[in-house]
């Protein structure tokens, strides 16, 4: 089933003009109640939870698109609207404290038991930023919502009824470089709160992963692991080695590589991740396509676009 056939002309604004994201979404809301009159009689409602999912982690997911959205008990209908803004409005990427403008907002109004439609129209919208940048840049100056739908449509973009990797996998996770130093992937790592990235060559083939551990056990001296008591040992001693050069030393050797490491491709469904998680004990999995990193899925992941989306 292609993603431009959950779309209906009646649902695309492209003349929104609001200062705030929430605003943004009321007028949306406002708007479909007024076609609709399964929305009209839920309207406060579906207000209510749309603003306190939203609330609760932003939809923004980068390059100017939000995908607010939320499940109503018995609403026994699934709508997907657009709303191209005049006025681009501030909206936090995910929950990473960063910020910016968005212009073009996807709102999913949806039963309460249809978490997979929800996660595969997200994954769709999520293609289409990635593969086919050029498609929203045609639809933010466009006024026909037939035309707007065409554009989707063009995509070819499909949603099957699977819930695999490519669904709930973050590709916007930066890999770094074997030539990269201990100083920069420290950094990466408070920054961005991870406690593991991708390592990839120049061509962008997957080489394998470095941790917090790689980084910590670099600063430890071999003779540690031979002895009982290292209550002697004062502050700051046994990472001598660590802060001498964590300016030069490169990672090369240290972080973990491919062979050792579970790797699945995007079209892994989703229990057989879960699988691999819980009873294997990972925490991280790299997604690989023909050798080239796709993007990292973590537990968090399937928590956040799976059992509360």
């Amino acid at each position: 089933m292609k993603f431009a056939s959950y779309l209906h002309p009646q649902f695309i604004f492209p003349d929104i003009r609001k200062e705030t994201k929430e605003e943004v979404i009321q007028e949306m809301i406002r708007r479909i109640a007024a076609k609709d009159s399964n929305i009209k009689e839920k309207e406060a409602l579906i207000q209510k939870m749309v603003l306190k999912r939203e609330h609760e982690i932003s939809t923004g997911i980068g390059e100017g698109v939000a995908i607010p959205h939320a499940r109503i008990e018995n609403f026994g209908d699934f709508i997907v609207a657009i709303a191209i803004l005049e006025k681009p409005v501030l909206a936090e990427i995910g929950a990473s404290n960063k910020f910016e403008e968005v212009s073009l907002v996807f709102l999913i109004i949806s039963d309460v038991l249809k978490n997979k439609n929800i996660l595969k129209v997200m994954s769709a919208i999520s293609r289409i930023v990635m593969k086919n940048p050029d498609v929203f840049h045609k639809m933010k100056t466009e006024k026909n919502p037939s035309k707007i739908i065409d554009y989707i449509e063009e995509t070819g973009i499909e949603i099957s009824h699977k819930i695999i990797a490519e669904d709930v996998l973050s590709p916007d996770i930066i890999p770094v470089h074997p030539e990269d130093t201990l100083e920069n992937v420290a950094k990466r790592f408070i920054l961005e709160q991870k406690t593991g990235l991708p390592v990839v060559d120049t061509d962008g083939t997957f080489l394998g992963e470095i941790t917090e551990r790689e980084l910590i056990e670099y600063g430890m001296p071999d003779y540690l692991s031979l002895m009982g008591d290292l209550n002697f040992l004062t502050v700051g001693e046994p990472f001598e080695e660590y802060l001498i050069h964590e300016q030069t030393t490169s990672i090369e050797n240290l972080y973990r590589k491919d062979k050792k490491m579970i790797k699945i491709d995007r079209k892994t469904p989703i229990m057989e991740i879960c699988f691999i998680m819980v009873y294997k004990g990972i925490h991280r999995l790299y997604v690989i396509d023909n050798g080239k990193y796709c993007g990292m899925i973590t537990r968090s992941d399937i928590i956040k676009k799976v059992l509360h989306i």
